[in-house]
């Protein structure tokens, strides 16, 4: 990448969406930049000038095709090439999360998805929980769960996304633990009032640790390799580092707690299962001896200084 700096913003924009085009859709008119950023066809020409002063060798042009085109050298300095960002950008539009025009491409290709059934999240709901975050409230809710539905009081401290549903990570006040509580079933949410309790508090939350994901020991050797390759593994094996907290709904994701799966159907293993199990066991025994620590440091003071 090249130095940034010293130009405006808005100019390493059109640089970077110049390069976007050259490597994405193989073709940049000049039309491209007037249209995307709504300039005049003076400035379009200048930002092309200006481009192939600073990094000509990515940029040619076509007499016959009357387009630039990518060279066979092309090596981009103002755009960070990721086929993630750009997949995800693809998804974001099938849901409507990102209009069609932050996607560069003339021509958008066919593209789909298999249906998602999202989980409904009130607007109103999550506003009150990121108040709650941001000022350290409890705040009541009328909580649906698989059992029953009744008031609760929580203290938020964080969001969390399992790949299906979000979460609120909060303080339960009337188990005096920490917990997870799926948004989409908070019915109602009334008073709040400040919360004394701290995040830090929550190690299963704060704690972080390494799954060791590795091909199901019983592919055959064309298939582990396929699996290596689809997962980026590096010497037979992917590191993906997750929050205590997000372990478990990883692993159900993943389907790694399936142990009768047909090794085709499930693809990995978990290799270090037993030390994450053993990690979040000991996270969630920290986080109550803190717990007890600093409850009884609020007995002794109240003992100390007694209301009158």
């Amino acid at each position: 990448m090249t130095d940034t700096s010293r130009r405006p913003w808005t100019q390493n924009r059109r640089f970077e969406f110049i390069e976007w085009k050259l490597f994405w859709e193989g073709a940049l008119n000049r039309s491209d930049l007037e249209g995307a950023f709504e300039i005049s066809t003076p400035q379009a020409s200048m930002d092309l000038r200006r481009y192939r002063e600073v990094a000509g060798n990515n940029i040619e042009y076509s007499l016959t095709e009357k387009t630039y085109l990518p060279s066979a050298r092309l090596k981009p300095k103002f755009l960070r090439l990721s086929a993630d960002r750009l997949l995800l950008q693809l998804r974001a539009w099938l849901i409507g999360a990102l209009p069609r025009e932050d996607i560069w491409f003339k021509t958008m290709p066919p593209v789909d998805m298999a249906p998602d059934i999202g989980r409904n999240v009130d607007p109103e709901c999550l506003r009150r929980l990121f108040q709650a975050i941001r000022l350290r409230e409890a705040i009541d809710i009328r909580y649906q769960s698989l059992t029953n539905t009744r008031w609760r009081r929580i203290a938020p401290h964080a969001l969390a996304f399992d790949g299906h549903r979000w979460h609120v990570r909060a303080w339960a006040v009337d188990r005096e633990d920490f917990r997870d509580f799926v948004i989409s079933r908070i019915d109602d949410i009334g008073s709040s009032e400040p919360a004394d309790f701290d995040p830090e508090d929550d190690r299963v939350w704060n704690t972080k640790a390494t799954m060791t994901i590795c091909p199901h020991p019983e592919l055959n050797d064309e298939q582990a390799e396929s699996i290596k390759r689809d997962f980026n593994m590096t010497d037979g094996v992917k590191h993906v580092d997750v929050r205590l907290s997000m372990a478990y709904y990883f692993i159900m994701r993943m389907n790694l707690d399936l142990d009768n799966l047909p090794p085709a159907r499930a693809q990995i293993r978990l290799q270090n299962r037993d030390e994450i199990e053993k990690a979040i066991e000991a996270a969630k025994i920290e986080t109550r001896q803190r717990i007890e620590v600093r409850r009884a440091a609020l007995i002794e003071k109240a003992n100390q200084f007694p209301e009158s």
